[in-house]
């Protein structure tokens, strides 16, 4: 439980990170995000097949790849039909990079707002993790969400202030949509926990929204600035690297 704690503030602290980094460097380079981001993909896809889908259909037993399909398409349809409520990322902040020019208040209290709602599924999946009991597997996944929430902590900095948000409260409300993801962790974590039989249907269901987040989100998001060369790289690196690390751990 002591290991779960920590994680889920570790995913939750990369949002405050990145929000300090913002304060730090208001107009950071697109290549940076983006290369970044684009790592951060690579490694959230690799966890989310090792450590979500794979283990998924080996938990499922009989049934086990029915469970798995639908579990990852309801994984997607959940955050596309939050993504109808509130859009994320590229649909707010406009793949044209153009959302540090927002001073629109309601606009940027709208995509911080989206930002912590995407925040707690993403949290549950690293939650859910903890719940397959390889707790080397869990932390890979943990590791790629909190790599994106870096980034996205930088970018929710910039918005607010061009549109008079006092800093201080700036840096709160960035932190809130960390801790958000920390609710969702130990949400994760319990549910699977309390009820193990929906262990193989929740895995199959947190893979999915990574991977939504991944095809919907984070490679628009990384290919919307004329790198798309870097960034592929970068997510093959990211990819690599979760991959070797797996294979070593075991």
């Amino acid at each position: 439980m002591e290991l779960v704690l920590l994680t889920a503030l570790g995913v939750g602290g990369a949002t405050v990170i990145g929000a300090a980094i913002g304060f730090l460097f208001k107009r950071l380079s697109h290549t940076f995000s983006d290369i970044v981001l684009s790592f951060a993909a690579g490694v959230m896809l690799a966890a989310a097949v090792l450590g979500l889908v794979l283990p998924s259909l080996e938990y499922g037993g009989k049934y086990g790849l029915l469970v798995t399909v639908i579990g990852i398409f309801a994984g997607a349809v959940c955050l596309n039909l939050i993504d109808r409520l509130v859009p994320h990322l590229h649909k707010l902040a406009g793949v044209d990079g153009e959302a540090h020019e927002n001073r629109d208040l309601g606009k940027v209290l709208l995509f911080v707002t989206a930002i912590a709602i995407h925040n707690l599924p993403e949290g549950i999946a690293a939650g859910v993790g903890f719940g397959s009991g390889n707790n080397t597997q869990a932390l890979i996944i943990a590791g790629g969400i909190a790599l994106q929430n870096i980034p996205e902590g930088m970018v929710i900095i910039a918005p607010m202030l061009a549109a008079g948000v006092k800093p201080k409260r700036t840096f709160f409300l960035a932190m809130m949509t960390g801790l958000i993801e920390v609710v969702g962790t130990l949400v994760g974590y319990f549910a699977v926990s309390v009820a193990s039989f929906i262990l193989p249907f929740a895995l199959a269901f947190a893979g999915g929204t990574m991977l939504y987040v991944i095809s919907d989100e984070m490679i628009p998001e990384t290919h919307a600035h004329g790198h798309e060369r870097g960034a592929t790289y970068a997510l093959l690196v990211g990819f690599c690297l979760m991959l070797v690390t797996d294979v070593l751990l075991g």
